[in-house]
């Protein structure tokens, strides 16, 4: 069996690499043969390789640049995963594509589950959603998968960059109105792995999913469970205080959702897994990068 991963480069993408391999003849695309921004070549390598399984972890994840940006935004986000899923519902391939929270306005403080009302609020948000739309109406076995707050050891995280200010500043200031759950790459990943190989066994379990870590936080209280957690690990950080501000007083282009739990029980139920709490993950993360 054939599958193509696109944005195998990316975070997810990188992890994906490994989870994906049992599965069958991986393919890995990076930019340079999967270009969502140059959707006729890449249908045309497509149709060439004739894959089995699509996985898209290919997006424009830019969220302030695509309020400028937005006609690429649209192309990467919305139409090439459009036309992707048409040449898998027109040929049986399957398709597992990522989404975000994003798609919601963040409003309230409960956890929202797959029959929400989406409502985004940016430019990032409304082209997710519209990619989502398009996949689902083009009849294609699918799954989408819809996170939050996605970090990876390879490249830069927010807890990489907590760890580097808090090393040259005795005091942080952080936005603590966002709340979500810090989910990583490897966890999503190997989710993605158990729920394609359930979805190829039983189509009927294809659909729109919310998959995350457990828990919930927000960016302050987050920092400062970085912070401590290295200096019990021995590293010397000056900072002794993260103060935690309001979004308004952190102006972005692109607003962000203030609530972004997502209810992931649903995922849980259908794939017989469990979501662990987003402390666990970080908490490998540091061991990582700090040893």
């Amino acid at each position: 069996m054939k599958i193509l991963l696109l944005g195998a480069n990316g975070q997810v993408g990188w992890e994906l690499q490994r989870a994906l391999a049992p599965l069958g003849e991986l393919h890995a695309w990076n930019r340079e043969l999967g270009d969502l921004a140059q959707p006729d070549a890449l249908l045309s390598r497509l149709q060439a390789l004739a894959p089995r399984v699509i996985v898209n972890a290919a997006a424009y994840t830019a969220v302030d640049k695509a309020e400028s940006d937005a006609n690429l935004a649209r192309q990467i986000n919305a139409e090439t995963p459009g036309r992707l899923a048409q040449w898998a519902a027109h040929t049986g391939a399957a398709l597992l594509h990522y989404s975000t929270d994003y798609v919601f306005d963040g409003s309230g403080c409960a956890p929202r589950d797959e029959t929400a009302a989406t409502g985004p609020l940016s430019v990032y948000g409304r082209t997710k959603l519209a990619g989502e739309d398009a996949i689902r109406a083009s009849g294609c076995a699918h799954l989408i998968l819809r996170t939050s707050w996605v970090y990876a050891a390879r490249g830069g995280n927010f807890a990489k960059t907590m760890l580097r200010l808090a090393a040259e500043r005795p005091a942080l200031r952080v936005v603590n109105d966002q709340v979500g759950a810090p989910t990583g790459a490897e966890l999503l990943a190997d989710c993605a792995a158990h729920a394609l190989r359930s979805l190829l066994l039983r189509p009927e379990v294809g659909g729109t999913y919310h998959c995350c870590a457990a828990g919930e936080t927000n960016w302050a209280e987050y920092a400062r469970w970085v912070i401590d957690l290295a200096k019990a690990q021995g590293q010397a950080l000056q900072c002794s205080e993260v103060q935690g501000i309001p979004s308004a007083e952190y102006p972005t282009p692109a607003p962000r959702p203030l609530n972004s739990r997502l209810d992931c029980r649903r995922f849980e139920s259908t794939f017989g897994l469990r979501l662990p709490p987003w402390e666990q993950g970080v908490r490998r993360l540091l061991t990582e990068i700090l040893t």
